[in-house]
Formats: C-alpha cells, structure tokens, sequence
C-alpha cells in the first residue's frame, strides 16, 4: 500500500494564520472586510476566504471600495497605505506579522538616526514587505538582492543593513561580505530574517530526501514557494509542483512507495490533506 505522510513543518507561518484569523473573526461577525492585496499568494485560499465574504482590493481600489474594514496583511505597509487609509475614513485591521512590524520600526529609526548613511534592503524588488520596509525611509533605501549590485551604492558613505524577513541565511551571508569588501566606511548589518521560515530550507530538504516521490503545494506567484520547491527538487528530483490537487497525475506513483507531501509558508493545511486524499484515492 502506497504511504503518504504531510510535513509536519510546512504550511502557513505564525504571521499567515494570525492574519486570517483576523479577517475570519470579522467575517464570522457578520462584518464586512477587504484585504489590501492578496491576503496570502496561494489562489485557492484567497478564493476560499472570498466565499466566506472578504473581497481582495488594491491602493487603486480604496475610492471605489464599499468596505469600511481594511485589512492590512502580514506582510506590512509603507506609512503612505496608512494616511491614504485614514484620509478616506477607512477602518484599518493591522495584521501586521509582529517580526515584520518590529523590523520596520528599526529600520525607521536607523533611517532617522543616521541622515548620513545608505540604508540597504536584502530582499526582492517589488515584494510587499519589501516595499514597506523602504517606505519607512521616505524610498531612501536601496533595495540590494545580488551581490554585485553594491556597485549601485557610494563606497565612501557608511551602511547599515537589514533583509527581508523570508531571504536565504546564505544570501544575507554572501551580500554582507560583498557590502564590507565593496564599502570602504562602516558596515552595519542586522539578520532580520525569519528563523521560523529560515528553518524550513534544511526541513524540507530532509523531508524532500526521505521519500520516494515528493509532491510540493504551493500558489504560483509565491516567490517564498519557488524557492523551496528548488529546494525540495534539489534533494529529490522526483519533486512535482503543484498549486491545487487536481494537478495530481497518477502516473507520478506506484504501489508500495513512499509519498511527501509539503508546502511552502503561504500554503494552507488543508490544501496538502486534499493532495493526500487525492493520492490515496488513485489506490483504493
């Protein structure tokens, strides 16, 4: 009989699920509420939360939006989202991830502390909490993802330097040493990522490795599900990405083998337990 087990350790992190259990308790209040953005990037809980009556807005929605409740999602905001909020009589839910919120506030501060110094983002250009983190210095920051991009800085002028919450430790790693080699005044560095998501890169290698077939869940448009999924691959090239569970093919197993199933921060449980019934029935 064909096994299949879950990785206890993927799924949404601490940050996700605080968010929506947020909108949830407004939803099941018979409130309405709009999230700013998608509230995760995985479209089947997006179209799961929208059932229950949350609608998905942009900035350019906020005129035009009935809801007095907006959702501010894990990922954070840049101080602009919150004016144009207010100045429209919004009501605004902050689910803020406490790591993120914590972060933008430091980086606020150094911003304000040092008007001499560049300020450096590790993280992906145009991400959510990325965007929010360089609005906390006014789009001061420069926002940095491979090394040789330090060439964009001014070698005489002192740096202080954060990351994205979800970047690779090794990534961080590789841009502070390219930053003090480049740079010839001080360097500050602070690790601001994630332990809790850093973490899931050797899980789900190991997770990936002690199977026979490994099916990885994730929404398309997450950058953070990408990049496990080359993880995953990388320890077990028989690793299939899906993003619901009726792209499971059964010419993917055999009987008597061993099945993992895992995911990335934005993904739901109960989308990998539909993948595991969806496996399991292909050998009833």
């Amino acid at each position: 009989m064909i096994h299949v087990e879950i990785d206890p350790n993927s799924g949404f992190c601490f940050g996700v699920v605080r968010a929506i259990d947020k909108a949830e308790k407004y939803l099941e209040q018979g409130k309405t509420i709009s999230s700013l953005g998608e509230m995760v990037h995985n479209a089947q809980e997006v179209k799961r939360l929208e059932s229950l009556g949350m609608h998905t807005i942009s900035c350019r929605d906020i005129d035009a939006a009935e809801n007095e409740n907006v959702l501010i999602r894990a990922h954070g905001e840049p101080p602009s989202t919150y004016k144009t909020l207010k100045d429209k009589g919004r009501n605004i839910v902050d689910a803020t991830c406490p790591i993120v919120l914590k972060l933008q506030q430091k980086v606020k501060k150094t911003y304000e502390n040092h008007p001499e110094a560049q300020i450096v983002i590790y993280g992906k250009q145009g991400h959510a909490e990325v965007i929010g983190l360089v609005g906390q210095t006014r789009g001061h920051a420069y926002v940095l993802s491979l090394p040789e991009e330090v060439k964009k800085l001014d070698p005489a002028k002192p740096v202080f330097m954060f990351s994205q919450t979800t970047m690779p430790l090794e990534g961080f790693a590789e841009m502070k040493t390219a930053l003090e080699a480049y740079i010839k005044a001080e360097v500050i560095s602070y690790d601001t990522i994630c332990r809790k998501v850093a973490h899931r890169v050797p899980e789900i290698s190991r997770f990936a490795a002690m199977h026979d077939v490994c099916v990885f869940v994730s929404g398309k448009n997450s950058s953070n599900g990408r990049m496990l999924f080359n993880v995953a691959q990388k320890s077990n090239p028989n690793t299939h990405f899906i993003s619901k569970a009726a792209e499971i093919q059964k010419d993917w197993f055999t009987n008597d083998i061993s099945v993992g199933i895992c995911g990335a921060t934005s993904t739901p449980h109960w989308q990998m337990e539909e993948a595991k019934k969806t496996i399991q029935a292909f050998f009833i």
